[in-house]
């Protein structure tokens, strides 16, 4: 049997960056638990493509349409379109971002601005657009693609650190200021996910034994582990949960492994 304080069926939820990864295991999580989704990505034809994807097991058809979040333009036409089609938003889920690893010495300013456009200027302007009519609404709720980053940075990822930990401010910002006006903003902080992005990544031995030997669930996590999360925090079960950010991680972050006999020794 249901139970409606987990429910999020008919509600209207909009998912940047989910043509792929976690924001498309997002998207199907709340398209089979019958909410009405949007999903977008920087191409139509992939964002339309993906929507049809998820429509065989989706109660209502999820629409796929384009919006490239570094163009405030874009912003503005999704924003309008979803707001005419459907009179409100209910959830937005900010997940569209990307990365490119390399040192900070060899960092191009035109990486940081690849960087830095898409997963936090992007990321606030799509909150503050939908925000205007959540707070005019009184109700609502969004939820930020936070990382590990966010807490401390991992070494050769400078740009995307920084943009992770300011989206750590931008979500207990937004909560303190549209907490009066009934909406909640949290993060999902992921931990290691296998995705086709990372796929070679962890693919790698050495890397592999590491994050297994690091993370006390002893895998790697998949996109398909953050769904629980955001089906929660878009819920009435997280009514009065706002501005906090959920570390999905298989517990990397609750300590550290090492290399200590497991007896003997002082």
């Amino acid at each position: 049997m249901a139970d409606p304080l987990f429910s999020i069926r008919e509600q209207v939820v909009v998912v940047s960056g989910g043509t792929r990864g976690i924001g498309l295991a997002i998207a199907e999580g709340f398209a089979q638990r019958g909410a009405r989704v949007v999903l977008t990505g920087r191409i139509a034809a992939a964002a339309e493509a993906s929507a049809g994807q998820l429509a065989g097991d989706a109660e209502f058809a999820p629409v796929g349409l384009a919006c490239d979040v570094t163009r405030t333009g874009d912003i503005e036409r999704l924003a309008a379109g979803v707001l005419d089609r459907f009179g409100h938003v209910d959830t937005l889920v900010n997940v569209a971002g990307v990365n490119r690893r390399k040192p900070a010495l060899e960092v191009s300013e035109d990486d940081y601005n690849f960087i830095l456009d898409t997963n936090l200027k992007g990321a606030f302007l799509l909150s503050r657009e939908l925000g205007k009519a959540m707070t005019a609404r009184g109700r609502g709720s969004q939820i930020n693609i936070a990382s590990l980053n966010t807490d401390r940075p991992l070494k050769n990822v400078l740009p995307y650190a920084m943009s992770k930990a300011a989206m750590a401010h931008m979500t207990r910002g937004l909560a303190v200021e549209w907490g009066p006006a009934g909406v909640r903003v949290n993060a999902i902080a992921p931990g290691f996910i296998l995705t086709d992005l990372t796929r070679k990544l962890w693919s790698d031995p050495t890397m592999e034994a590491w994050g297994r030997a690091n993370t006390p669930q002893q895998r790697l996590g998949t996109p398909e582990d953050m769904v629980g999360a955001a089906i929660f925090l878009a819920s009435p079960a997280a009514a009065f949960i706002t501005g906090q950010i959920l570390y999905v991680d298989g517990g990397f972050t609750a300590g550290w492994s090492w290399p200590i006999p497991p007896s003997g020794g002082q």
